[in-house]
């Protein structure tokens, strides 16, 4: 079956046909693509779920408005992926070339909007929780009232301007330059965002295991580090991936797609395991995850008698949303 790649816009001109007229790279579903729709179907349930619940059941605050934007970004990444690969399918029963072309750069342009998009706020939300525990004060007292909304803005400006270069690049003019329009998005994403996510969360993780408080946020800190982790298993080997594969070093796989599409669908998994740690009840996890782990912050000083108290009473699945 013909793969998405998922931050690749690979040129429709020197497509190759069979006897049939059929596309060469079209083959029946495999296991791999099963697999792939099945986590894509799982994935935008729990995206789902976390959209309900930060949209009208939790109290906005600097975190949540980052969480809100990356559900957003995953559920629309799972939602292109689904669809294409059920492209997929129809195009090879019914081997409607030019269609399928037409599909097939419809939906990556926007499942590479919201890749790099992911990217960009996984390291937006690390460095916040990273600056909000290295100085609570500022955090606290001066930071901007409106800046989880400002960057969030900013970053996806910046995911739009690299997707739609990439597009105009691959699609009208192809060759050479659809390369070279690749080369910024990858110098950037794996150059500069993953290390400041990787150094902005172990510089978190050293402060609060090294800190004398008595109370800490303990489930918050498992819940970016486990998110950290599986992007970086996930989604980074897509980056090298697809810049070996325009260079005409490797071929594309279906693997690095499946991959990628797991790393969109973890997340609000990752919300209902912590949210539900130690408790009988599995009921709301994810709305107790997001409240406990990314508490409300507010620009007083009381915020900080607030800030540690426990919302008892609550499901695992609420909180684990709210905390984030």
């Amino acid at each position: 079956m013909a793969e998405l790649s998922t931050v690749s816009l690979p040129p429709t001109s020197g497509v190759e046909y069979n006897e049939t007229g059929c596309l060469l790279c079209d083959a029946p579903p495999g296991t791999i693509d099963i697999i792939t729709l099945l986590i894509c179907l799982f994935g935008l349930v729990g995206n789902g779920i976390v959209l309900w619940f930060l949209s009208f059941h939790i109290k906005r605050n600097p975190f949540t408005v980052y969480i809100l934007n990356l559900a957003v970004s995953d559920t629309f990444f799972l939602l292109c992926s689904t669809a294409y690969l059920i492209v997929c399918v129809v195009e090879y029963s019914f081997c409607v070339n030019d269609v399928f072309i037409y599909l097939l750069l419809l939906f990556q342009m926007p499942a590479l909007l919201t890749y790099i998009t992911s990217l960009y706020l996984l390291t937006a939300i690390s460095t916040e929780r990273c600056l909000s525990v290295l100085y609570p004060i500022w955090h606290r007292c001066r930071r901007p009232r409106h800046l989880s909304a400002i960057v969030c803005a900013l970053l996806w400006a910046l995911s739009m301007l690299f997707s739609c270069s990439v597009g105009v690049f691959c699609i009208v003019l192809s060759g050479e330059f659809c390369v070279i329009s690749f080369l910024p998005m990858c110098f950037l994403n794996v150059l500069i965002f993953t290390p400041i996510m990787v150094l902005s969360s172990l510089t978190l993780f050293i402060k609060v295991r090294h800190s004398s408080q008595r109370h800490q946020p303990g489930k918050l800190y498992a819940v970016i580090l486990l998110t950290v982790l599986f992007f970086l298993l996930f989604t980074v080997p897509q980056s090298v991936q697809i810049f070996l594969f325009y260079q005409n070093i490797i071929d594309s796989s279906e693997i690095f797609h499946m991959l990628t599409s797991a790393s969109s669908s973890i997340n609000p998994f990752i919300y209902f395991l912590v949210g539900s740690y130690g408790k009988r009840r599995f009921c709301g996890s994810i709305k107790v995850a997001l409240q406990r782990d990314y508490p409300c912050v507010t620009h007083s000083p009381a915020s900080s008698l607030r800030r540690d108290t426990p919302m008892e009473g609550r499901g695992s699945f609420h909180a684990a949303l709210y905390s984030r």
